[in-house]
């Protein structure tokens, strides 16, 4: 048995510049100096008597090997978080640092209701958030980057474990008077597809508004061009289309200021669930669950 090992930070240099492809880069997400992550890559590599990563002056590029070695750390990493996690969760709950990625569907309209109270109530607790897309959220819980993640679902997750906070009604935005005397609620065969505009790929509403109207057509026609809600409604506002906005959108008054008229979209499955969601098997479930409490009271 091989009396040195490798230490969590040279673990950590490794999957940084694994994941920036850049010294640099990886040196300001480490918050350490370029030349402290290379000095640190370069002892375990004389550690473990390989290399993992080739260098030139213009690309970084991990051997095989190195591959196969990140894909550990990461597994390693999340294993030393967890053992902190045990600890931690043996004291007060919901005290100390909880890092949570949040969708940009739900964070500009969920968290400044909640945070407030949650900082009056929950003083101990230093919440750490991050806004990312679907995808790129579950990735960084899978990779530990993140303990929990509040997102919409369904959506592929991996093994995780759950808990709903609320269900979160689909709505039609329209130019006020456009149509004429709309219903109170609008099908989906009204939606004209060459007007309907949409969040670029990415943002798991832009699926769960195109599965709600089950109509193929719409998948391939919608113009996918928002980058964010408001985005879409200043478009909307403009006379260019109609689009998809979810009930907390609504009701954090995202329609103020504005001629844009909504309408709950009619059909099955027109709701998305929003819930948090975090690693099978860890530690902290009883303080995700508490957790999950607190949004819901918001």
């Amino acid at each position: 048995m091989s009396t040195y090992l490798p230490t969590i930070k040279q673990l950590q240099y490794l999957i940084a510049l694994h994941e920036h492809g850049h010294f640099g880069r990886a040196a300001e997400a480490s918050f350490v100096s370029q030349s402290t992550l290379s000095a640190g890559i370069r002892e375990l590599e004389s550690l473990l008597g390989v290399t993992l990563v080739e260098r030139s002056r213009r690309v970084v590029r991990f051997t095989p090997l190195g591959n196969q070695v990140v894909a550990k750390a990461h597994k390693l990493l999340r294993e030393a978080e967890e053992l902190s996690d045990l600890v931690q969760a043996a004291g007060k709950p919901l005290s100390g640092e909880l890092r949570m990625s949040v969708i940009p569907t739900i964070a500009p309209f969920l968290l400044p209701r909640i945070l407030p109270r949650l900082r009056k109530e929950r003083p101990q607790l230093k919440l750490f958030l991050r806004e990312e897309t679907s995808d790129n959220a579950v990735e960084s819980l899978q990779h530990g980057r993140a303990d929990c993640v509040l997102l919409a679902l369904p959506f592929a997750t991996g093994e995780v474990e759950s808990a709903t906070i609320c269900q979160d009604q689909l709505h039609v935005a329209f130019p006020k008077n456009d149509p004429n005397d709309p219903p109170a609620e609008i099908p989906a065969a009204m939606i004209d597809e060459g007007r309907l505009l949409m969040l670029e790929d990415g943002h798991c509403l832009r699926d769960h508004a195109l599965a709600a109207c089950n109509r193929p057509e719409l998948r391939a026609s919608a113009t996918m061009i928002g980058t964010s809600l408001h985005t879409l409604v200043q478009m909307v506002d403009n006379g260019l289309g109609v689009t998809m906005l979810p009930q907390m959108a609504l009701d954090s008054g995202i329609l103020n200021g504005t001629d844009v008229v909504a309408r709950p979209l009619q059909g099955e499955n027109t709701t998305r669930e929003i819930a948090l969601i975090w690693r099978s098997g860890s530690p902290r479930e009883e303080e995700f669950r508490l957790l999950a409490e607190e949004l819901r009271a918001g």
